[in-house]
């Protein structure tokens, strides 16, 4: 299963890249507002950087709700950096782009994905990943987790190429059990990450190796 840092914060990135296990990055507009980048000029160039930290995906998420102006903020971004996948809303304008996108060879993530419904039809429109939303599920009392074994079975059933994207990850137990059901990616923040490297007994062993290496010297 791929790696990837839902975030804009570089910091958070390069730690995760440091690791040594990152694998792409996924950003949205509320992200990059959260680390004050606002305006076309500021948030292209941020992508650029974060393209410059990362060897993966960056997924660049478009504004527009119409099909003409994700064509144009698509083709903006795609040119930025051979990293950058298009990140499109699943509406109808969206899959409608998608397809045109993928026609033309350019990579998108097809994303806000809350059904099998949905799914279905961003495959069929060549998306490179779809994003099914597993946290905002499970905020309103519905298994996000069973809607990433559901898009998993209809993908293997037709042998879509499309990557299944866990999106909305909020924790440790999210990426366990999205990595046992199958999903190809997950993305979530840095400490669902670095949350996986901590075990008591782990803690415990290596205080004890120490401590019985300090009795001998």
């Amino acid at each position: 299963m791929k790696f990837f840092i839902d975030t804009a914060n570089l910091s958070d990135i390069e730690e995760a890249q440091a690791l040594g296990v990152l694998d792409g990055v996924t950003t949205n507009p509320s992200l990059m507002a959260k680390e004050g980048i606002t305006g076309e000029t500021n948030i292209l160039a941020h992508y650029k950087k974060i393209c410059n930290i990362v060897e993966g995906d960056v997924s660049a998420e478009v504004i527009s709700t119409d099909f003409e102006g994700m064509v144009k903020e698509g083709e903006a971004l795609a040119a930025l950096h051979p990293q950058i996948v298009v990140k499109l809303p699943m509406i109808a304008a969206g899959v409608k782009a998608c397809k045109y996108f993928s026609d033309k060879g350019i990579r998108t993530n097809v994303t806000l994905v809350f059904s099998v419904g949905q799914a279905l039809l961003a495959a069929k429109a060549g998306a490179t990943y779809v994003s099914p939303f597993i946290g905002r599920l499970d905020d309103i009392s519905t298994d996000g987790l069973n809607l990433i074994a559901e898009i998993r079975q209809v993908y293997d059933n037709y042998a879509f190429d499309t990557q299944i994207l866990a999106a909305s990850v909020r924790h440790t137990m999210h990426v366990i059990d999205c990595a046992k059901i199958g999903s190809d990616v997950m993305t979530g923040p840095l400490s669902s990450i670095t949350g996986l490297l901590k075990h008591p007994l782990t803690d415990s062993g290596l205080a004890k190796f120490l401590e019985d290496y300090k009795k001998g010297n």
